[in-house]
């Protein structure tokens, strides 16, 4: 009240104010009551998904338990098993079971990340360097093996309402990760070949060939894992020297060359680079180094870590590591030389900067320099001064381009040196690109030098060429080269991993100078390496996945009413539940509620949030939407009998399905629509073949060949 009298509101209009506010507050509380009590208990279901399994064991922790008093027994394990833990969570993974001197691990599960099996992998190694640490006692020391392998679970909520229960997973996985264990040598982390071809090249991992074990029915190959790769970035990690045919970036690529010639004139330029994951941030960046490959240039690259965002200075300090080709061998003198060396390229006052970077990568300073007496924040505001500073001194040299990658992921330190870079580099021969991911919002857009270049989706033309230069040419069968364009939307590491994937598959055999299809193709299946990235994307929301999963059974588009009638979520719920799945850009929104239509941003997303449900919960789904379309749309049942045959369908009513592919077969052959009466004909003709014999079978029978006949 005193704040609306200090702005001059008249008495009689503060009142009304008052009691409006609090009349809404009062609304607002009992809404939010509503909501929760509207939405559907959090209690996780069970779900299909792919899942990275570890198991890890003490070794010989039975002869170890024969040396020791049971209480100290007891203190050992328990040691291990918290440092253990630590290192998971480190990597945000789940320990689901201590099992005596064994731990189950799960990475993607209640959580995924893009790159679940690259972490299993780092926790792994983590294990076995931290428990090679531990001192036991006098005497004793621990080790530990991993095995980990990668496949399709059920996840969730399988046994009973126990905690233990709801986070449990049934499926061969778990089972092969105890027999990969069980091979691997004490120290050693051994996976299965599915989990190694999710890694690219990230890890330096030594073939141990096929083994027959115990449960499995087939030989499993399986791999050690030696150590991770050093690379200057994540893309050349994970790609390995393998890159895609370049397409349909021609006017970006322009772009970025036309602010080279301009850095190189002393007009320094920033391109702020942003794209959705997969759009080929990295890969403009890749193809910019290859057309100013022989031109003289000082190249800098950093890279950002989804492991390291609480790590000052990360990417600094990994891009340092690398220039000065530090190895564990290496005594503190040699890498001081090291780093005086690098800085020389860009200072002439040495001595007094290398005592910053010393500090920075840990490296020990002995006599050479005194210890630096400074508090945390000048240290910070000097090393970012030190940065800039050395930037601008190798500019002054020769040309820099500065390649950022994925500052989505950098640490709020990393950000203020950017800023300091940005704010410095207007009249040095710095190009420096940033890439970043949509949803993070960098402030530098007021900069005369900086540009923002947003990548866009490929067109349909540039996704074909692609498809093209993955199959060498050879032409695809075009009901498959269809299904890829449709199902990446544009979206290049979709279309290589999709089309790689059919190429890998049974589906197609060569034809010389094409690929012809061996039978009947099915709905393509989603690669397992972009299957943990798009759960990733639903797990984000996991308060409104079942939303994503219940529209994801009605199709790539769905109306609000059918969404409204379909789900269990009261309104206030089901509005908000949409809302967040608009603002993260999951699916986007056509009209206004109640006509609204939603749209999944892309089929594939809609393919997991699909795939994660169990086949029985599909049914349930797929029968109440058939029964909310003939009850309550009886318009569409009439004009798209075709939907409800699909529905019907796929909830396993077989006799209710023929129907409506008759009348969708009937209704397209009056309109002239040969082929797609054939198809639907056809399905309802499928369905026929598996009911007994009978009048009413040989009626409908009948009744589909008379309309099939005359459409072929």
């Amino acid at each position: 009240e005193q704040d609306l009298k200090d702005l001059g509101v008249l008495l009689g209009h503060r009142r009304v104010l008052l009691t409006a506010i609090s009349e809404f507050e009062q609304q607002a509380t009992a809404d939010q009551a509503e909501t929760d009590k509207a939405r559907p208990s959090a209690r996780a279901e069970a779900e299909r998904r792919q899942l990275t399994v570890m198991f890890v064991d003490l070794v010989g922790s039975t002869a170890l338990s024969g040396r020791l008093d049971p209480e100290d027994y007891r203190g050992v394990i328990r040691t291990y098993q918290e440092a253990c833990a630590s290192v998971v969570g480190r990597y945000e993974g789940f320990v689901a079971k201590y099992l005596g001197d064994g731990i189950l691990v799960y990475f993607g599960y209640p959580q995924a990340h893009e790159d679940d099996a690259e972490r299993a992998v780092r926790a792994g190694l983590g294990i076995i360097k931290a428990v090679a640490a531990l001192e036991p006692g006098a005497g004793l020391s621990l080790e530990a093996r991993v095995g980990i392998a990668t496949g399709l679970v059920v996840a969730g909520d399988i046994v009973g309402e126990g905690v233990r229960e709801e986070r449990a997973i049934s499926g061969e996985t778990p089972n092969l990760a105890a027999r990969l264990q069980a091979l691997a040598a004490p120290g050693a982390v051994v996976v299965a070949e599915g989990t190694q071809r999710l890694l690219g090249g990230v890890f330096a991992c030594e073939d141990l060939g096929a083994h027959d074990l115990k449960g499995i029915a087939e030989l499993v190959r399986t791999w050690r894992v030696v150590a991770e790769r050093t690379a200057e970035s994540r893309f050349e990690a994970v790609r390995a020297g393998r890159l895609t045919p370049f397409v349909g970036r021609e006017e970006e690529i322009d772009l970025l060359l036309r602010r080279w010639e301009q850095a190189k004139q002393g007009e320094g330029q920033v391109v702020l680079l942003a794209g959705e994951a997969g759009i080929g941030k990295s890969r403009i960046t890749q193809a910019l180094r290859e057309r100013i490959v022989d031109e003289q240039h000082t190249r800098l690259r950093y890279q950002c870590s989804p492991h390291h965002t609480s790590t000052a200075f990360y990417p600094f300090i990994s891009q340092l590591e690398r220039a000065a080709c530090f190895t564990a061998e290496d005594t503190p003198e040699h890498k001081l030389d090291e780093i005086e060396g690098l800085l020389a390229l860009g200072t002439e006052a040495v001595a007094d900067v290398a005592p910053l970077f010393a500090a920075l990568l840990s490296v020990p300073t002995g006599e050479r320099y005194p210890p630096l007496e400074l508090t945390p924040q000048r240290q910070k505001e000097m090393m970012i001064q030190a940065f800039v500073d050395q930037l601008l001194g190798l500019a002054a040299r020769q040309p820099v381009p500065l390649i950022f990658e994925d500052a989505h992921w950098a640490d709020p330190s990393t950000l203020e040196a950017l800023e300091q870079i940005i704010g410095r580099v207007q009249a040095a021969r710095v190009l420096a690109v940033i890439t970043f991911r949509p949803e993070v919002a960098p402030p530098w857009h007021g900069y005369t030098h900086v540009t923002s270049l947003t990548l866009n989706r490929l067109s349909r033309a540039q996704c074909t060429a692609m498809v093209e230069g993955l199959t060498g040419n050879k032409a695809l069968p075009a009901e498959v080269l269809e299904q890829i364009v449709a199902k990446t939307d544009g979206v290049p590491l979709f279309v290589e991993e999709l089309t790689k994937a059919v190429l890998e598959s049974d589906l197609l055999e060569d034809a010389g100078d094409r690929y012809a299809l061996r039978g009947a193709l099915p709905p393509l299946a989603i690669p397992s390496t972009l299957q943990d990235s798009l759960m990733a994307r639903l797990d984000r929301l996991a308060a409104v996945k079942e939303i994503a999963q219940i529209g994801a059974v009605i199709g790539r588009e769905f109306p609000y009413r059918l969404l409204a009638a379909v789900s269990p979520f009261q309104v206030n719920a089901l509005r908000d539940a949409l809302e967040q799945l608009v603002e993260s850009e999951l699916v986007f929104r056509r009209g206004a509620r109640p006509d609204a239509i939603y749209l999944f941003k892309h089929a594939l997303v809609q393919d997991a949030a699909y795939e994660s449900l169990l086949k029985s919960r599909r049914q349930q789904l797929h029968q109440r939407v058939a029964q909310a379309l003939q009850s309550e749309f009886p318009a569409t049942a009439d004009t798209e009998p075709e939907i409800l045959a699909h529905h019907y369908t796929q909830a396993g009513l077989t006799e209710p399905a023929i129907t409506y592919w008759k009348r969708a077969g009937q209704r397209a052959a009056k309109s002239s629509a040969y082929a797609e009466a054939i198809g639907h004909c056809s399905k309802g003709l499928e369905l026929i073949a598996a009911l007994p014999e009978s009048p009413e079978r040989a009626r409908q029978e009948l009744t589909l060949q008379m309309t099939l006949g005359p459409a072929l």
